[in-house]
């Protein structure tokens, strides 16, 4: 009895989940036949002349005012450019500029002066730019090893490398063509005779320094090599903390590109002279590149850049000019809705 009544209960359990489920499956079934046969609950606004005005004046009129309060963040950054790698080239070698770069006997050293044209708040962002630098190009871009930045030595596959995945026989840590050519110029800036400290913590992203380089990877046998590309590391630093080597690693997509030296924690008066030290080591003169410092403020909305803003009262101009000549034409031949050709909106039918 105790076999038959367990059975019973099981068969009679079994029917309940099956009578449960029927509705959901039923409901299941007829949202999918309402969405292929397009039967679902839609908005189907009637685009009248009225309404299409409305609409774009509507958006010219919000687009135009957002539009220019970006450019106004946009121009209230106050931003020093200079280009320095044609200054920073001794006369006589004005026509040598590539033997000048290569010759480690000639000094590079290189000190120029900048005035503030306006008061500039702290934090101040120093940024090199490079013109005409590829750094997507294909080769160049897949010289890297992700796996070798995370893990190091554990990871000895450096094919992906090449040409700068091996030297003497050892790897190359960090290895590939975007590490090799680190950029290697340097600042120091000195107001009088005080000099201005320079911060690089924190230059790079978060996520790359706590996921993409690991904590206990170090350099090892790097620009160890007869061909020296750039900048050297310490190899008693864990590569986490190369905050230099992080930010050259994450490379950019257009030939014009600036990449974050470091910051000045102190305001900067209208009219100062800063003083700068430059270290010309950087070779941009073989392929016709171009090197400039940059000091920058930021805004709400980051740094200079007025695209953002022009883009806005760009549209919000347009659409208010689409907007006046549809109200022109509509005045001028107004068109009567669609729904009075309808037979039963005809007037004088007869019943």
């Amino acid at each position: 009895m105790d076999v038959e009544g367990a059975s019973t209960l099981s068969v009679n359990g079994a029917q309940s989940v099956e009578s449960r489920s029927r509705p959901v499956r039923r409901h299941l079934n007829n949202a999918v036949y309402q969405f292929t046969q397009q039967n679902l609950p839609a908005c189907k606004p009637v685009l009248t002349p009225s309404w299409v005005i409305s609409m774009f004046f509507l958006i010219g009129v919000v687009f135009i005012p957002i539009g220019l309060l970006c450019l106004y963040a946009s121009e209230s950054v106050v931003e020093i450019v200079y280009r320095y790698d044609t200054d920073c080239v001794p006369d006589n070698f004005k026509s040598q500029k590539v033997a000048y770069i290569k010759d480690s006997s000639v000094s590079k050293n290189c000190t120029r002066s900048l005035k503030v044209p306006q008061n500039m708040k702290a934090p101040i962002y120093i940024y090199y730019q490079l013109d005409n630098y590829y750094q997507n190009h294909r080769r160049y871009v897949k010289s890297r090893s992700d796996k070798q930045l995370l893990h190091g030595l554990t990871y000895n596959d450096t094919s992906s490398c090449n040409p700068e995945g091996e030297n003497n026989g050892l790897p190359i840590v960090p290895c590939g063509l975007i590490a090799w050519s680190l950029f290697n110029d340097t600042y120091s800036f000195f107001r009088g005779a005080d000099a201005i400290k320079v911060s690089k913590k924190n230059i790079a992203w978060r996520s790359d320094r706590e996921h993409k380089f690991g904590k206990n990877v170090y350099p090892f046998n790097f620009q160890s090599g007869s061909l020296i590309g750039g900048a050297t590391l310490d190899p008693n630093i864990p590569l986490s903390h190369q905050e230099d080597l992080i930010v050259w690693m994450r490379t950019a997509a257009l030939p014009t590109f600036r990449k974050l030296y470091g910051r000045i924690e102190v305001d900067l008066e209208e009219d100062d002279l800063i003083m700068v030290n430059l270290v010309n080591n950087y070779n941009t003169y073989s392929f016709g590149g171009r090197k400039k410092l940059v000091l920058s403020t930021t805004s709400w909305l980051g740094g200079r850049n007025n695209f953002l803003g022009m883009s806005y009262v760009a549209v919000g101009s347009s659409f208010i000019f689409l907007a006046f000549v549809f109200l022109l034409l509509h005045v001028k031949n107004p068109r009567p809705y669609g729904d009075t050709n309808l037979s039963w909106n005809w007037k004088g039918m007869s019943n």
